[in-house]
């Protein structure tokens, strides 16, 4: 019996999960950096902050942090743009310095722009 299979384009990407952001920050950086959705000219970004969770000086309890990044993962995953966000995160070789955030220019698919910037 052949079963049929959407093609590998029709099927939306897994979507992000707060653990595995987490996991890839501690493993790539050895520190939960402070993620932020920037909105700038009609664009939006994902920035990687140079704080990070095991500061002592950094402003979120490990409760607070865990729930902004569920939020922003849900957020992330409501645009569409999850592949992106994991790929930049597996690849990129910089990493946030005091005052330099890591930036990332979202790519919104069509019509999802609209519904996210005024």
């Amino acid at each position: 019996m052949l079963l049929w299979s959407a093609p590998a384009a029709m099927t939306p990407p897994e979507p992000l999960r707060r653990e595995e952001v987490l996991e890839l920050l501690r493993t790539r950086w050895q520190a939960s950096y402070d993620l932020q959705l920037v909105q700038r000219r009609g664009r939006l970004y994902l920035h990687m902050m140079w704080g990070y969770l095991e500061q002592q000086s950094f402003p979120l309890t490990p409760e607070a942090y865990a729930d902004h990044l569920e939020e922003l993962v849900g957020s992330l995953n409501g645009l569409g743009v999850a592949s992106q966000v994991r790929h930049w995160l597996q690849t990129t070789s910089d990493r946030p310095r005091l005052g330099k955030a890591l930036s990332l220019p979202l790519e919104l698919p069509a019509g999802r722009a609209s519904e996210f910037l005024l």
